[in-house]
Formats: C-alpha cells, sequence, structure tokens
C-alpha cells in the first residue's frame, strides 16, 4: 500500500469516526439538525431512528456532545408559557430532548432549541437514560 493511500484512508476513518457512538457509552443519540431525525444506539448497535423537530428559523439548538444532566418526567417550561415537555432529558442547561403535542411539526424546524420527539418515543429514550443511567448515556448533536 502506498504512502499516499494510506494517508487518505486514515484521513477518511478520522472524517468519520466522530460520527460513529463511542463504544463506552451504554446508550447514545445522535440527532442531525439537517435531517431532523434522531438515531438511538444501545451498546454500538442501532435501535431506533425517529423523526425530530429542531429549532426553528431565529433559535438555535446547539452542536456538540453531552451527557444528560437531569430527567423529568413531566416537566413544563418555564420559559414558553408552561408547554409541556413529557419525558424530558436534559443535556446542556435549558435544552432537553423531549415529547411534544405538535406531532405534525416532527421531521422539520419548529421548537424553540429543544430536540422534540413523538410522546411514545420520548418515553422509550428516557427510560433507556433511566435504566442505563445519565453517566453511560451521550446526546451528540450534529449539523
Amino acid at each position: 500500500m502506498s504512502q499516499r493511500f494510506a494517508f487518505w484512508v486514515l484521513a477518511l476513518f478520522l472524517a468519520v469516526a466522530p460520527a460513529m457512538p463511542a463504544q463506552a457509552d451504554r446508550v447514545v443519540a445522535r440527532v442531525s439538525i439537517s435531517e431532523q431525525v434522531m438515531h438511538v444506539y444501545h451498546h454500538g448497535q442501532l435501535l431506533y431512528e425517529w423523526p425530530v423537530s429542531t429549532a426553528r428559523t431565529g433559535k438555535i439548538t446547539p452542536t456538540g456532545d453531552w451527557r444528560p444532566q437531569f430527567l423529568s418526567r413531566n416537566h413544563r417550561s418555564s420559559r414558553y408559557n408552561n408547554a409541556p415537555m413529557p419525558y424530558s432529558v436534559f443535556y446542556s442547561g435549558h435544552y432537553a430532548i423531549h415529547g411534544t403535542d405538535q406531532i405534525s411539526r416532527l421531521g422539520r424546524p419548529a421548537s424553540a432549541g429543544c430536540v422534540r420527539l413523538h410522546p411514545d418515543n420520548a418515553r422509550v429514550f428516557f427510560d433507556m437514560v433511566r435504566s442505563e443511567g445519565m453517566e453511560q448515556t451521550r446526546v451528540i448533536v450534529v449539523n
């Protein structure tokens, strides 16, 4: 194998590697803002692919890599008129992955910045995080 070819193989691996969930984490949620989808991995295996809504125009869903900070089963927004946020998994300050009653808007940007899911899917994710532990869970948000 030529040195130049080996370099390109390594460069390709490094470009793809950040998108792959870490093996040490039991639960990984990878949210794609551009695709409006969340992939959920359990022990490195893809279990779910769900439509989401992230930030609408003028709002921001931050990108990055976090561990959940706290869970709230029946959360209500203190910022947005007591809006229901069932099965909230808070991962960065006031940003959370949570259920929504605006199911028809899933699959396109519609939130104030949180990652919205169908309530049934939010419950599955919430229960996985609670069962496996926040310290064993990673939330990755990419453009």
